[in-house]
């Protein structure tokens, strides 16, 4: 893939690549963006095929969004930055930050795994093929369960929405591609080799990627610290915005040392 992703840009200062789940979009971090936008330079991307990035329609890996990243990263002049990754997009930054350690500033991992298991290519061979057979709307309720507690969703119907929307929008396909895509990856041999301050963040009843999986990356990663979040489900940095307090102290530890 030669085209650049995507990229939305607020703010700056040290600079901040957001990274996105599955079937969602760099949008998706509007509000974590503007909340951080006071003190860092943030850069929200698309992953290849989601939101507004192209994609030609060829099968591709883990490693392939990752290498999308570092093309972007290049585009932008920037040789090294803190990543955020959500779910997908945390995968994709692990990956990234495990083959350019370098380049990696800080890391936040949020609801996210290096590897979803020994029936990993089965299960996500199903999931992509229920994302092209299954018309979108009718997964939504699959969806929004997995993403945000009861409590949430009634509380915040309109921030639900504006994530369905997202969703909605996100080319089926693509969104199938990428399952694929996750139930190749395994990560776990990189872990050794991120060196960035790393903070793995997951919802207590996220049971997408469920805190054992973010116990082995943080246990897998050197000096890596772990906070599992009460009461959250998988878009927990979405569910409690408050969050961007603890994202910023963490990065702040980064940039306080430069």
């Amino acid at each position: 893939m030669s085209k650049p992703l995507a990229v939305r840009r607020r703010g700056a200062g040290e600079p901040l690549v957001l990274l996105h789940p599955l079937a969602l979009s760099g949008e998706l971090w509007t509000p974590l963006a503007e909340a951080l936008s006071d003190e860092f330079q943030v850069f929200a991307l698309d992953l290849r095929g989601h939101g507004a990035s192209a994609w030609d329609g060829t099968p591709f890996t883990i490693e392939d969004l990752a290498d999308d990243v570092a093309r972007t990263l290049d585009d932008l002049d920037l040789p090294s930055a803190s990543l955020l990754g959500l779910s997908m997009g945390g995968s994709v930054a692990v990956n990234f930050a495990g083959r350019h350690p370098g380049r990696v500033r800080s890391l936040v991992l949020a609801d996210t795994t290096a590897w979803y298991g020994e029936d990993a290519v089965t299960t996500w061979a199903e999931r992509a093929q229920k994302a092209v057979a299954v018309p979108r709307a009718k997964q939504v309720t699959f969806q929004l369960d997995r993403w945000f507690s009861p409590d949430f969703r009634e509380r915040h119907p309109e921030e639900a929405d504006r994530v369905v929307k997202i969703f909605l929008r996100t080319n089926s396909e693509a969104h199938a591609a990428a399952s694929i895509a996750m139930g190749a990856m395994d990560s776990r041999p990189l872990l050794r080799s991120v060196t960035a301050p790393t903070l793995v963040l997951v919802g207590r009843h996220d049971y997408a990627t469920p805190p054992s999986m973010a116990r082995q990356l943080a246990e897998g990663i050197d000096g890596a610290e772990l906070e599992i979040l009460p009461d959250l489900r998988h878009l927990s940095l979405v569910e409690r915005p408050l969050l961007a307090g603890r994202v910023r102290q963490h990065l702040r530890r980064v940039t306080e040392t430069r």
